[in-house]
């Protein structure tokens, strides 16, 4: 059984993953409705990952005889200046997505829960890889610039980026 305080800590978690993927969510609205299908594709498909990762905490605390609990929903952000502003923000929660994760192993060491720090090391690796997407995605951003025809090449470069990362799942 977890300790009350990981268990708390991994409620927390399941409120930091929901909001996420609702944050994708809206973004993925925006995109779809500004003409950026292949970001708006990109973005729903973050949106269910986060939302998968929710369910593997919320499995988890179940599994060890704890209670998930269902979080609340916070409207996210809607309305957005440019694509570029979006992918700035989401690697700007990504970050925090990671100091969350770094925060939730802190706590599993202080308790000396070791099942749980093994069960959060696959989400320590997915934050350094979602980061280095997001990273990577921006200095394409950057590169190209803000014109119409640069942004068109950036529509094929995040499906591509999309692909090769299969981020893409039937969304």
């Amino acid at each position: 059984m977890l300790s009350i305080k990981v268990a708390a800590s991994i409620n927390r978690q399941i409120e930091v993953e929901h909001h996420s993927s609702q944050i994708y969510l809206a973004m993925a609205s925006w995109a779809e409705t500004n003409g950026y299908e292949e970001s708006s594709k990109f973005l729903y498909a973050h949106a269910e990952e986060e939302r998968m990762h929710m369910l593997k905490f919320f499995h988890y605390v179940n599994d060890r005889g704890s209670h998930a609990l269902v979080p609340k929903t916070e409207q996210p952000k809607v309305i957005y200046d440019s694509i570029k502003e979006i992918f700035e923000e989401i690697l700007e929660h990504e970050i925090y997505v990671s100091l969350s994760i770094n925060h939730l192993v802190g706590v599993c060491v202080d308790e000396r829960d070791f099942t749980t720090q093994n069960f959060l090391q696959w989400f320590v690796t997915e934050q350094i890889e979602e980061e280095s997407l997001f990273r990577s995605i921006l200095d394409k951003l950057n590169l190209l610039g803000d014109d119409k025809a640069s942004l068109f090449m950036f529509e094929k470069e995040i499906a591509s980026i999309a692909t090769s990362k299969s981020v893409l799942k039937t969304v």
